[in-house]
């Protein structure tokens, strides 16, 4: 992974070079109403309280628990021990990006939603909230995560999700294959090439033109973009935005041509 000097680096170079983020100079109709309509919408919805409420509650949560990693790994706690305070600091997504991804399901609907990477079920609550008509699939490797996960759509009462545990590499083909199509999908579960560019393949297989794909740190190493380039290349990808801390990928061939844009958070 990148150093954190490294990293701010790359994010300087983003911030300077990215298209505005109000849609000032954003020439295709699509990117300009996802702009106005999803990325740049302010509204305090009642539900970002209430998920908020339990991500403060994880932040203060002392407990420590056994947690098994099947991906790349915590890029601050380096043991299998680890404070639940610890493992929310490091691995939810922040609610700037979190929210995005409420709203993108609020506008966009899609009604079967993959999360590869539970954790504590913070974007997952995000997700699940957006849309109830919607059935949330989320994977989890860690047994102890996935345990507060659960606890955590108890609290909020959310019905339309499905958690599987267990390793990716065993678990996400079964589900796959018991899906017929998949309208959105967020991939945070292992930050490494490879992986990810084996998840992108698997879900190929169940996209659709209206799918939404979701990557989770694409600039985090150098493997990671390499990865993105891959995905960004897919003769099926017709459309990608870099948000930097997220990227995301439509398949609409309507679009009449590649196009790829870098957009300021």
């Amino acid at each position: 992974m990148y150093t954190r000097f490294q990293l701010a680096k790359k994010y300087l170079r983003y911030y300077l070079t990215a298209s505005n983020g109000k849609g000032h100079g954003i020439h295709s109709p699509f990117i300009f109403d996802f702009v106005q309509h999803v990325l740049i919408d302010k509204c305090d919805y009642p539900v970002y309280q209430s998920i908020e409420k339990i991500r403060k509650q994880l932040l203060n949560n002392s407990t420590v628990i056994e947690v098994e990693d099947f991906g790349a790994g915590s890029s601050v706690i380096k043991t299998n021990q680890r404070a639940v305070s610890a493992i929310a600091a490091s691995s939810l997504k922040p609610k700037k990006y979190a929210q995005l991804l409420y709203r993108m399901v609020q506008y966009y609907k899609p009604q079967t939603i993959v999360e590869l990477g539970t954790s504590f079920g913070i974007t997952t609550s995000y997700l699940a909230s957006a849309n109830d008509t919607s059935k949330v699939f989320t994977c989890e490797g860690s047994a102890a995560i996935a345990a507060i996960a659960r606890r955590n759509f108890q609290t909020l009462q959310l019905k339309n999700i499905q958690l599987t545990e267990g390793d990716f590499a065993k678990t996400l083909s079964p589900l796959l294959s018991s899906l017929d199509k998949i309208d959105f999908a967020f991939i945070d579960g292992n930050h490494r090439k490879e992986p990810t560019i084996e998840y992108f393949n698997q879900l190929l297989n169940h996209v659709t033109p209206q799918t939404i794909l979701v990557f989770d740190d694409i600039h985090w190493s150098a493997g990671m973009e390499e990865a993105w380039a891959a995905i960004k290349g897919h003769p099926a990808v017709t459309l990608t935005i870099d948000l930097f801390f997220i990227s995301i990928v439509f398949f609409n061939p309507d679009f009449n041509h590649k196009q790829h844009f870098t957009i300021r958070v």
